[in-house]
């Protein structure tokens, strides 16, 4: 009788588990769904004032670093990959592989905010930058797509760092045993933060940089 109640509570603790993972995998859901409202209205509002002055958006965009924009986009997709198979590590109970993977795609968040930082650097040295004085000289058109740029890669990078204290959170988790191979549901959650992010700067790079 004893044993028959083990095994009871037992499946009760297996199942609590489960739903406690399709929970958490909802809230997760819900909480990427009011990123991708937040950033969509960001691309509205992008796509009308783009429609309103075309040539003033195609004039400033000749004064982005195509070039850093594309390493970043390249350090970004290679960090998507890093999480993915540090997840996979982890099924596989490779949990070095798997923290080594984590730790590649910190390095790979701080690569890309620092080249956003120098890249900054170098347009509000410019004088390029909300109310600078680079902007006195230029259209309508050109002063909203800074201010949009500004803005919208400023709470991009934000997200990044975002999700870098993310998986550093879950990285301690995974050191002490808390995040395993049989209960990885945070790691995965972490990692659809992370693919989120880095679907955000795939359709912030050619905005901003790819106008003709």
């Amino acid at each position: 009788m004893n044993q028959e109640n083990e095994l009871a509570v037992e499946h009760h603790e297996v199942g609590h588990v489960h739903r406690d993972d399709e929970g958490s995998k909802l809230g997760m859901w819900l909480f990427l769904f009011t990123e991708i409202l937040l950033f969509g209205g960001l691309f509205v509002l992008y796509s009308g004032y783009r429609f309103a002055y075309p040539e003033g958006f195609v004039a400033a965009a000749a004064e982005m670093n195509t070039f850093i924009g594309a390493i970043n986009t390249l350090i970004l997709l290679t960090s998507s990959l890093s999480v993915a198979l540090a997840i996979a590590a982890l099924q596989r109970s490779q949990k070095k592989l798997c923290t080594s993977l984590l730790w590649f795609t910190i390095l790979c968040g701080f690569a890309f905010l620092i080249n956003k930082y120098f890249e900054w650097s170098h347009e509000i040295g410019n004088g390029i930058y909300p109310k600078g004085p680079a902007l006195d000289n230029m259209s309508s058109g050109e002063i909203i797509y800074f201010g949009l740029y500004f803005t919208m890669t400023g709470l991009h990078g934000l997200h990044v760092i975002v999700g870098m204290t993310f998986i550093g959170i879950i990285l301690s988790f995974i050191y002490r045993d808390k995040i395993t191979s049989t209960n990885y549901q945070k790691l995965e959650n972490a990692g659809l933060y992370w693919h989120l992010v880095d679907l955000i700067w795939i359709f912030l790079f050619p905005l901003f940089y790819l106008i003709h």
